[in-house]
C-alpha cells in the first residue's frame, strides 16, 4: 500500500482540501479522504485532477500531421486527405506504427490524457496478405502503450466496402480489409492475452456504415456480445455532409437514425463525431445512453462542421473527447474549441457547459471524464475508491494558474493556459510523467525520428 497527499484535489463531490488516496498495489484506488493530515504519504507539488480518457485515436496519423494543409486545384476536404493517409500507411510497418504510437502516447501522458481508446484499422501487409502472425499491427499498439505507460482500449476495426452498398475496396484500402469471422478471432486472441492487465480492455470498432454493410455489422457486434456483453462498440458516423447524402441515396434515412433503428445501441457504443445530426437524431441518440466521441481539432482540421451540442445536451446526451488526427495532443484545446463552437454559432459565452456551478471550465472536464471513462469501458475518470489510480498533477507555479484554485483553477486551465501546465503523471499507480518530462521520452523520440527518416520521401511526395 502506497500513499498520495495532496493539499487540493477535484472528487467527485467537489473540490476538496488536504486530500489522502490510499493506492493499493494493484494500481488502484483504495481509499480517499478529506481534511486529514498526510500521514506519511507522498506529498504532490500542485492540485491534483482526474486523468483524461482520449476515447478516438487513429495513432499513425501522428506522422502526418501538418503535411495535408496545401490545397489542391480542385479544393481540399475530407476526401482529398483521406488519398494522403492513404499514401502514407501503404509503407508502414509494425514495427513502424510501434514507434509512432509509442511518440504519440508520451506526448499524450505530458498533455493530460492518461487513457486512450486507439481506433485499429491496419491489418493486413503492404500488399493486402495478411501477416504470419495476424496480431502483429495490433500487438505493435499493445506494446507501444505499454512503452509509454498509457492506458489502452483497443478497438480492432471491421472495414469490408468502399461506400454504402458494398462498392469494392479501393487499392489503398487494402490493408484495412478482413472477415468478420477472422477479425473476431483475432479479438479472441486478444482478450485471451491480457493476462489480466488492468491498463488494457478490447473492444471493437465497425468503421462506418458505408464501410461495413449491414450484415456484417449485426455479424461483428453480435459476434462481440458473445465474446464480452460489455466490451465497447465504436464506429464513425454522421462525419461529412457527403456521407449523409450517401447514406440517404442509398436507405432513404439519415447515418444516426438508420443506426438507431437497425442496431441495440446502448451504453457500451461510442458514436465517433455525428457531427451531422438533426434535432430529432441528437435526441434519439442521447435516450440509447451512448457516448458521442467529440474531436474538435481534427473536425475543424477537416473542416467538417460543428457537433450540434445543444439539442444533444438538452436531451442528457453524454460526450467525451478525442484527438483523432493528432493534429492537437491536448485535452485543453479540445475542450476549449468544443465550447468556442457553441460561442461562435450561438454569439453567447460559455455554453457548452452551462453548468449549474457556473464554472465553465470544471463542467467541461468533468463531462468529458464521463463520458471519456464510459466509451473506453475502464475504471478511470474519479479519485474515489475502486478506480484506477490515473492522476494529473497541475504545474500551480505556471503563469495561467498562479494563485488560482478550485473552479476558477480550471476555467484557467481550459480557457487561458497554455503547454505545459501539467507537471506529474500517473497511471494505474505509477509516475510515467515527472516534472514535465516522461521516464522515456529520449529513448522513445529516438526510435520515432529514425522511423520518420524512413518515411520521409512517402509522406513529402
Amino acid at each position: 500500500m502506497t500513499a498520495l497527499f495532496a493539499e487540493t484535489a477535484l472528487l467527485p463531490i467537489g473540490w476538496a482540501s488536504r486530500v489522502r488516496i490510499d493506492l493499493d498495489t494493484a494500481g488502484n484506488i483504495a481509499a480517499v479522504e478529506a481534511g486529514v493530515e498526510p500521514g506519511g504519504a507522498e506529498r504532490c507539488a500542485g492540485p491534483l485532477l482526474p486523468g483524461m480518457p482520449n476515447l478516438h485515436s487513429h495513432a499513425f496519423q501522428r506522422a502526418f500531421a501538418g503535411l495535408t494543409e496545401r490545397s489542391g486545384t480542385g479544393g481540399d476536404d475530407f476526401w482529398s486527405w483521406r488519398q494522403i493517409m492513404y499514401r502514407c500507411l501503404a509503407v508502414l510497418e509494425p514495427e513502424d506504427v510501434r514507434s509512432i504510437a509509442a511518440q504519440l502516447y508520451v506526448e499524450m501522458l505530458k498533455a493530460g490524457y492518461t487513457a486512450v481508446g486507439e481506433f485499429h484499422y491496419i491489418h493486413n501487409g503492404r500488399d493486402g496478405a495478411p501477416y504470419a502472425d495476424r496480431l502483429a499491427m495490433s500487438t505493435a499498439v499493445v506494446d507501444a502503450a505499454a512503452d509509454a505507460g498509457i492506458g489502452l482500449t483497443l478497438l480492432p476495426v471491421l472495414y469490408r466496402a468502399n461506400g454504402f452498398g458494398g462498392a469494392p475496396p479501393s487499392l489503398g484500402q487494402r490493408r484495412f480489409i478482413v472477415e468478420v469471422d477472422g477479425l473476431l478471432e483475432m479479438i479472441a486472441a486478444l482478450v485471451g492475452s491480457r493476462n489480466g492487465n488492468p491498463d488494457l480492455r478490447i473492444g471493437i470498432a465497425p468503421h462506418s456504415l458505408r464501410a461495413v454493410p449491414p450484415e456484417d455489422f449485426s455479424r461483428a457486434t453480435e459476434g462481440m456480445r458473445r465474446l464480452d456483453p460489455t466490451a465497447p462498440i465504436h464506429l464513425h458516423i454522421a462525419e461529412q455532409t457527403a456521407e449523409v447524402e450517401q447514406c440517404i441515396a442509398w436507405s432513404g434515412q439519415r447515418p444516426v437514425a438508420w443506426l438507431l433503428e437497425h442496431a441495440a445501441v446502448d451504453a457500451a457504443w461510442c458514436l465517433v463525431h455525428a457531427t451531422h445530426m438533426e434535432t430529432a437524431e441528437a435526441k434519439a441518440a442521447a435516450a440509447t445512453g451512448a457516448v458521442v466521441g467529440i474531436c474538435p481539432s481534427t473536425e475543424g482540421n477537416l473542416g467538417d462542421g460543428f457537433f450540434p451540442m445543444e439539442p444533444y445536451r438538452e436531451a442528457g446526451g453524454r460526450w467525451g473527447i478525442g484527438s483523432d488526427s493528432h493534429v492537437s495532443v491536448n485535452p485543453v484545446e479540445e475542450l476549449r474549441w468544443l465550447d468556442y463552437g457553441e460561442r461562435l454559432r450561438r454569439q453567447r459565452r460559455a455554453l457548452a457547459s452551462e453548468s449549474p456551478e457556473g464554472s465553465a471550465g470544471t463542467a467541461l472536464w468533468r463531462k468529458a471524464l464521463e463520458g471519456g471513462t464510459q466509451a473506453l469501458a475502464r475504471p478511470i475518470g474519479a479519485i474515489e475508491a475502486g478506480r484506477r489510480a490515473d492522476f494529473l498533477v497541475l504545474d500551480a507555479d505556471a503563469p495561467a494558474l498562479y494563485g488560482r484554485g478550485g473552479d476558477l483553477l480550471m476555467d484557467s486551465l481550459i480557457f487561458a493556459s497554455a503547454p505545459p501546465v501539467v507537471r506529474d503523471v500517473m497511471v494505474g499507480g505509477r509516475w510515467v510523467v515527472e516534472e514535465c518530462r516522461h521516464r522515456a521520452e529520449g529513448r522513445i523520440l529516438a526510435a520515432f525520428r529514425h522511423t520518420m527518416d524512413r518515411l520521409a520521401a512517402a509522406l513529402t511526395s
